[in-house]
């Protein structure tokens, strides 16, 4: 797909703004100041709870696949899900859990 370069800066550029202006309201404006015990407390909580969002279209419905769920990655979040609770361990979920889904892809051909 060619892009006619006069549309596609006014996109990028807008993006840049707008990204700036994002990240800028927490940085620039209250970089430099005590936030209140309770936002701090929610704002713990932000990560866990966007990124099963992002994560779980990933996982039941898998653009590799066509969007019918699979085998082989339900079984790897289950792994990485479970090693991750009982181990407490980001790098062993990642690792056994990538491990779990080439490993159930190479035995399901």
């Amino acid at each position: 797909m060619i892009v006619d370069p006069s549309k596609i800066w006014p996109v990028i550029i807008g993006m840049a703004i707008g990204t700036f202006f994002v990240r800028y309201s927490f940085l620039g404006l209250l970089g430099d100041r005590e936030l209140p015990e309770w936002f701090l407390r929610h704002l713990r909580y932000v990560g866990v709870a966007v990124l099963p969002g992002l994560i779980a279209p990933l996982i039941l419905w898998p653009q590799a696949t066509g969007g019918t769920p699979d085998l082989a990655r339900i079984m790897a979040t289950i792994t990485a899900v479970t090693i991750g609770i009982w181990k407490k361990s980001v790098i062993g979920a990642v690792l056994l859990g990538f491990g779990t889904l080439y490993l159930v892809q190479y035995i399901t051909g």
